[in-house]
């Protein structure tokens, strides 16, 4: 939990190390707390399991051993995973077990793998990570380090089952939100920041200081909720937008691209822009929550229940 933190000797000079020392310290703390004692005990009581081999290049991270689990080694992995649920990202195989979350995380993947091409020898950042499914993928692709950015601390003891299993040392699960990238100066070869912009309240903001994380040939790849059309706007609800609080800002692709360029990018490459689906969120047994279905106008589904335009999901990478 505590443990040593060897990405930080992998930063540009120009990082602020010794505050992210500070930082991560701090925020490790939290993991100590008292609240998470049912998760803590859920990845203790399957402590002695061990995976042979990890496969992250399919749609399903799979974790696998040669040897049948006993009768007690299936009923514990069991009551571990049911412990850590909901199941928000994946899938996930686990020990023979296969996981179907709420979201179609693999989808996402799918759709941004040829884009993203090689991470050879690079030093990767996830931006709201949540249980680390594309910390994984990033993996596949040959990433040196992957530093995901996960502020949630009930998710950490989820990445920390799947470090257990099998340890893979070039992911770091860190307690940081996305406004502590620009203590990363020129560090990131390339970033990710999947699903987390239209939750602040000052996406240029966020961008610019992702701007000044990444090295001077990085990227960034962004994938925001928003709206359908090319009009420079964006929509800001009222409250709730499809039964989910903290929604913001839901741009046009267009205005994401605008947010861009005045963060500081100045090329873009569109890679995706259609609605998002109920096959690709919706609710599973290992998710037995609410999920787009519910949240959509049921005699015009392409409206929110609030009356909105139903969410789309834009992919965009952009460079200084």
């Amino acid at each position: 939990m505590l443990s040593k933190k060897p990405w930080l000797g992998e930063l540009s000079a120009k990082a602020d190390v010794q505050t992210l020392r500070d930082l991560v310290s701090s925020l490790d703390q939290r993991l100590l707390d008292s609240r998470w004692d049912k998760q803590r005990k859920a990845v203790a009581l399957i402590s002695d399991l061990k995976a042979d081999r990890i496969l992250c290049h399919q749609a399903e991270v799979s974790f696998e051993r040669d040897a049948a689990l006993s009768a007690d080694e299936r009923e514990r992995l069991t009551s571990t995973l049911r412990a850590l649920m909901p199941w928000k990202k994946g899938p996930f195989h686990i020990l023979g077990e296969s996981i179907d979350a709420e979201w179609r995380s693999d989808l996402k993947w799918q759709r941004l793998a040829e884009t993203v091409g090689s991470l050879d020898g690079q030093i990767v950042g996830d931006i709201g990570s949540h249980n680390g499914y594309f910390m994984y993928r990033m993996l596949a692709h040959g990433a040196r380090h992957v530093i995901g950015f996960e502020p949630f601390a009930q998710l950490w003891f989820t990445f920390a089952l799947f470090q257990s299993l099998y340890r893979c040392e070039a992911l770091h699960f860190e307690l940081l939100g996305v406004e502590h990238t620009e203590l990363f100066a020129e560090s990131f070869d390339t970033l990710f920041c999947l699903g987390i912009l239209y939750h602040h309240t000052d996406p240029v903001g966020l961008l610019r200081k992702m701007r000044r994380a990444i090295r001077p040939k990085g990227r960034v790849f962004i994938d925001c909720q928003g709206i359908e059309g090319e009009a420079p706007l964006s929509l800001t609800p009222q409250g709730r937008y499809a039964g989910a609080g903290g929604v913001w800002f839901l741009p046009t692709m267009k205005t994401l691209e605008n947010w861009a360029l005045r963060a500081g990018f100045t090329r873009f490459e569109r890679i995706y822009s259609a609605p998002l689906s109920i096959e690709e969120q919706r609710s599973t047994a290992w998710a037995p929550v609410q999920s787009l279905a519910d949240f959509l106008d049921p005699e015009n589904p392409q409206l929110t229940r609030e009356g909105y335009p139903a969410p789309y999901r834009h992919y965009l990478l952009i460079r200084p």
